[in-house]
């Protein structure tokens, strides 16, 4: 296993390296007569249970429901990459995607703020009813002598 550096949140916030376990796998895609004999693909896996106590049942809970089409079966984030050639490049690719993936899914979006309607757009909206009841009037039914 490969030394993986922490996972840096926003704020002072930090995953441990060590929370994140990998495996090489072979893969497809670039690397030439490479890709048949080295194991350049990895795979991350998070275990979510484990960030409870570091960043509260209520976060963790935010990720399982923003992140779950990525989660396995046992409720642990995976993610692979195999668009470098090298597998130093694809740790460093899936562990930043990871650092994305993870800020953004706990992010708590801002609450809107209702706001009232201009009265520009309240004058546009009724001359458009005005406008599309005359449209409809004028297909009323035609007196035939």
């Amino acid at each position: 296993m490969a030394d993986i550096r922490d996972i840096v949140l926003l704020g002072q916030r930090r995953i441990p390296g060590r929370l994140v376990t990998t495996r090489f796998v072979r893969a497809s895609g670039p690397g030439g007569q490479n890709v048949n004999k080295v194991a350049t693909k990895v795979d991350l896996t998070l275990d979510l249970a484990a960030l409870e106590p570091l960043l509260g049942g209520a976060a963790v809970a935010r990720l399982r429901t923003r992140l779950g089409a990525r989660l396995d079966g046992d409720g642990n984030l995976r993610l692979q990459s195999s668009e470098h050639r090298t597998q130093r490049r694809n740790l460093e690719a899936a562990i930043d995607r990871l650092e994305h993936l993870l800020v953004d899914a706990l992010a708590v979006p801002k609450p809107r703020r209702p706001t009232r309607a201009t009265l520009g757009s309240k004058k546009r909206r009724e001359a458009s009813k005005r406008q599309h009841a005359a449209l409809k009037k004028q297909r009323g039914v035609t007196e035939h002598d």
